[in-house]
């Protein structure tokens, strides 16, 4: 059974004034990520100081939207009930290009989904959100 992921009912993120810039990137299809202006360091999630040296120097920066499955899991029980028509859906850990790490729905397509395996940002509307979500890297 193949659902239409723009039809669900489902929350949307909560958005606040630190997380507004990268929901307003995902909406229009980018993705962006913090970096530290003091220590270089990249950061995810959005944050007001860098968890690296503490420095309040944090700017947004454009990510390459590539990184690599560090660990998922495939969700048959959903925490809302809006997600029940999409289950069986991935959800992994994304070790992004840039170094941080973030949680992400992870569209199979009908591959092999494997740890390691590289991903490619793909912005999905779900319900009435864009939300971040990556699928496997064709080669």
């Amino acid at each position: 059974m193949t659902v239409d992921l723009a039809d669900l009912d489902v929350p949307g993120p909560t958005e606040t004034a630190l997380t507004q810039p990268f929901w307003a990137a995902v909406e229009e299809g980018r993705l962006v990520i913090q970096r530290c202006g003091a220590c270089g360091e990249a950061v995810f999630y959005p944050r007001a100081v860098c968890p690296h040296c503490w420095a309040d120097a944090l700017a947004w920066e454009e990510a390459r939207g590539q990184g690599r499955l560090k660990s998922f899991s495939e969700i048959w029980k959903p925490g809302h009930s809006g997600w029940i028509p999409a289950t069986p859906y991935l959800v992994g850990l994304v070790e992004l290009a840039e170094g941080p790490t973030m949680l992400s729905h992870i569209l199979s397509g009908g591959q092999e989904v494997y740890v390691g395996a590289p991903l490619v940002f793909a912005p999905t509307r779900i319900g009435r959100r864009v939300l971040p979500c990556f699928k496997i890297k064709q080669d």
